[in-house]
């Protein structure tokens, strides 16, 4: 069983920035792939960015591509997601989750996830 807990969301202006942090449970963290996912009022889930085990590989969502950044920490057991340039579209709860295997666009691939965040966006 692999527990997350993510923080850093909160109000932030246009153009602005966050970074959201995702805290695992257990050292074997080193062995999950890690994905954010964010869904916005009356919206289905959609995929952010994924890094695999040993942090060498990353995916994006076009959307996000070259505005957010996913990195990990092993000595920490955290992954993060770092948001720039921040659109009123970008405004979603954010959920990390942890995926035995390597990474995935799909959300039905992960294993845990955790609570989300919410990160809000003001014009």
């Amino acid at each position: 069983q692999v527990q997350l807990v993510e923080s850093g969301g909160g109000l932030v202006q246009a153009g602005g920035s966050l970074r959201l942090s995702c805290a695992a449970s257990r050292r074997t963290f080193v062995n999950y792939a890690m994905g954010w996912f964010r869904q916005a009022q009356g919206k289905e889930r959609e995929f952010v960015a994924a890094i695999n085990r040993s942090g060498t590989s990353t995916t994006y969502a076009d959307s996000t591509k070259g505005r957010f950044t996913i990195s990990r920490d092993s000595a920490k057991n955290t992954v993060y997601l770092q948001l720039n340039n921040l659109k009123p579209e970008d405004t979603a709860v954010y959920s990390c989750a942890a995926r035995f295997s390597g990474t995935s666009i799909q959300e039905n691939d992960y294993d845990y996830w955790g609570q989300g965040t919410q990160v809000t966006v003001s014009s």
